[in-house]
C-alpha cells in the first residue's frame, strides 16, 4: 500500500464510509476531520476492511500480514474508538462504527490528549452546524429515522402507565442492558470548544451506551465508564430534571446508546428547529394535550420546549403537533398539571433490531446492495438467510423495492427460495 498518496489514503477513507448506508457527504471539511482522527497508515488500512463484523484473521487477510500484527493494530483502532470489538460466540469479532452515533462522537467522549480537541470541535461545527449536507443525509435520506425519542416516564399518569410498552421505556432499556456505559455527552463538549456553550447549563455525564459498544468504549480507552443499573436511573432522573430530551437508537431490542439531548446542542433537535416541519427523529406515541380550564398562562411550557413546538397565544400555549416529538418536557414542567399526554391516533413503528433498521434505511436510500455484497461480508448462508429473512418481513412495496435495486432475477429466486423454506 506504500505507493498511496496521502490524499488517497483519506479519499479511500472517504469512500469505505459511504459505502454503508448512513456516510458523510465529502467535503474538505470532512477530510480535515479525518486528518484529526486517523494516521494515513490507518486511513489506509480502515479503508479496506469490511462495512460488516469482521475476525482478526479476515483482517489479517485483506491487510496481507500475520495475526499477531493485525491483532495488535485493531487493538490500536479499538483505543482510538476507531473499531469496536465484540465476542460473538467465543470468536472476537470487530466493526467499524458509523460516523453517528459512532467514531466523530466517541472522539469527544472524553477528555483526550493525543488529538487537539478544540480544534477537532471547531471543525465539527463547521461540518455540521455551518455546512448542511452531512446532517440533512444524517437525518433526512430515509424515512426510517436513525433515532427515536423517548417519553418523559414520569410524566405519564397512572391511567397511562398501563399503556407504555416495554421498548418506549428508557428503564426498561437500562434493565435489559449487559453493560451500561456513561460518558461525556460530545454534544455539549464540541460546542464548549466550538464557542457555543449550553445555554441552559446541562449536565456533561449523562452519555449512555449499551451491551457490546458500553463494553468496548469503556475496555479501550476509557470513552465510557461502566456503571450499574441503579446507576444509569439516576442519570436519567438527573436528565429529566435538566429538562433534557431521551434520544436512542431506533430500534426495539437492545438500542446502542442513549442520549440526553438539550436543544440548544443536540445535532437532531437543532435539525428539528432549523428545518421544520420536517422531523430528524422518530417521535414518541404520545402527544400532548392543554386543558385550557387549568392552564395558568405562565409560558413556561412554550420556554422549555426544545425544538420550540410551543408558543402562546392570548396567553395560552399552542402545541404544534406536526413537529412534536413527545418527549414529555413541557408537561413536566407545567406548574398546574394542564397537559397530559395521550396516545397518538396513529401508533409509530419502531424497527425490531439494528439489522432490521439497516436494511429498511437501505432499500430506502438504495444501498442494498452494499450491505449484501461487501466484501463477501455476508458470503456464508446464515448471514445471508438472515438478511433475506429480515427482507421477508417487510410490507410486499418495500420487498419490492429491494428487488428492483439489484435489477435481477438472482434477488427475486433468492426471495423465492426462502418464501418457500418458511412455508
Amino acid at each position: 500500500m506504500g505507493h498511496l498518496t496521502t490524499k488517497d489514503a483519506y479519499k479511500s477513507l472517504e469512500e469505505r464510509i459511504n459505502w454503508f448506508t448512513q456516510g458523510a457527504p465529502p467535503s474538505e471539511t470532512l477530510y480535515k476531520i479525518l486528518q484529526v482522527l486517523y494516521t494515513e497508515k490507518e486511513a489506509k488500512w480502515v479503508a479496506l476492511l469490511p462495512v460488516r463484523p469482521f475476525t482478526l484473521k479476515k483482517a489479517a487477510k485483506i491487510w496481507g500480514t500475520t495475526e499477531a500484527k493485525a491483532e495488535k493494530f485493531l487493538d490500536h483502532l479499538c483505543e482510538k474508538a476507531l473499531l469496536v470489538d465484540s465476542d460473538y460466540h467465543g470468536e472476537r469479532q470487530f466493526v467499524m462504527p458509523p460516523p453517528m452515533a459512532g467514531f466523530i462522537e466517541f472522539a469527544l467522549m472524553r477528555t483526550r490528549g493525543d488529538i487537539d480537541q478544540k480544534y477537532l470541535s471547531e471543525l465539527y461545527y463547521q461540518y455540521m452546524n455551518v455546512e448542511e449536507d452531512f446532517v440533512k443525509d444524517l437525518f433526512f435520506a430515509t424515512e426510517t429515522r436513525l433515532g427515536r425519542v423517548y417519553v418523559q416516564e414520569p410524566v405519564l399518569v397512572n391511567d397511562k402507565t398501563n399503556h407504555i410498552l416495554d421498548y418506549e421505556r428508557a428503564t426498561h432499556i437500562v434493565e435489559e442492558a449487559k453493560y451500561i456505559g456513561l460518558g461525556t455527552c460530545y454534544c455539549r463538549h464540541k460546542m464548549y470548544h466550538a464557542g457555543h456553550p449550553c445555554e441552559i447549563n446541562a449536565p456533561w455525564e449523562v452519555c449512555l451506551t449499551f451491551d457490546n459498544v458500553a463494553r468496548s468504549l469503556a475496555e479501550h480507552g476509557g470513552y465510557a465508564r461502566l456503571i450499574s443499573r441503579e446507576e444509569a436511573k439516576e442519570v436519567l432522573e438527573l436528565s429529566y430534571e435538566s429538562n433534557l430530551v431521551q434520544i436512542g437508537e431506533n430500534v426495539r431490542e437492545h438500542p446502542a446508546f442513549i442520549c440526553n439531548c438539550c436543544g440548544c446542542c443536540c445535532e437532531a433537535l437543532q435539525a428539528a428547529r432549523r428545518f421544520s416541519p420536517m422531523q430528524p427523529v422518530a417521535t414518541t406515541n404520545y402527544i400532548p394535550k392543554v386543558s385550557l380550564e387549568t392552564c395558568i398562562g405562565c409560558g413556561k411550557c412554550a420556554k422549555v420546549c426544545p425544538i420550540l413546538a410551543i408558543s402562546i397565544k392570548e396567553k395560552k400555549p399552542v402545541i404544534d403537533e406536526e413537529i412534536c416529538l413527545g418527549c414529555g418536557v413541557c408537561a413536566r414542567n407545567c406548574p398546574t398539571k394542564a397537559i397530559k399526554l395521550e396516545r397518538r391516533p396513529i401508533q409509530v413503528i419502531t424497527p425490531v433490531n439494528s439489522t432490521h433498521r439497516f436494511v429498511l434505511q437501505a432499500i430506502e436510500k438504495g444501498t442494498l446492495q452494499n450491505l449484501i455484497f461487501d466484501n463477501q461480508a455476508f458470503a456464508n448462508h446464515r448471514a445471508m438467510a438472515a438478511v433475506f429473512g429480515t427482507i421477508l418481513k417487510l410490507p410486499p412495496l418495500k420487498q419490492a423495492l429491494a428487488s428492483k435495486q439489484f435489477k435481477s432475477i438472482y434477488l427475486d429466486r433468492l426471495l423465492s427460495m426462502y418464501q418457500k423454506e418458511v412455508k
